[in-house]
C-alpha cells in the first residue's frame, strides 16, 4: 500500500482552445511580418550618402531581433 501512496498520477494535459492553436499564431506571423517589413522599408525612406548598406542591415536585424523577443514565445 505504501508504494501505491508515492505514486502521483498526472492528468493529460488538455489540448489548447483552437484560437491558441491555429488564430494566434497567424495573426503573430502577420504582425511580425508587418513590422519587419514596415521598419525595413522606414530604413530606406531616407537615404543619406553616408549610412550606405549599413542603416538597412542594422535596421532589419533590430526589426527581426525586436520581432522574435515579442512573438517568440507564441
Amino acid at each position: 500500500k505504501e508504494a501505491m501512496v508515492d505514486i502521483d498520477i498526472k492528468p493529460k494535459p488538455l489540448q489548447p482552445h483552437w484560437y491558441e492553436r491555429y488564430v494566434q499564431p497567424c495573426v503573430a506571423e502577420l504582425l511580425g511580418s508587418a513590422l519587419f517589413i514596415f521598419i525595413g522599408c522606414l530604413s530606406v525612406v531616407e537615404d543619406t550618402e553616408g549610412t550606405g548598406r549599413l542603416q538597412p542591415a542594422l535596421a532589419h536585424g533590430l526589426a527581426l531581433g525586436l520581432t522574435i523577443a515579442i512573438l517568440g514565445d507564441i
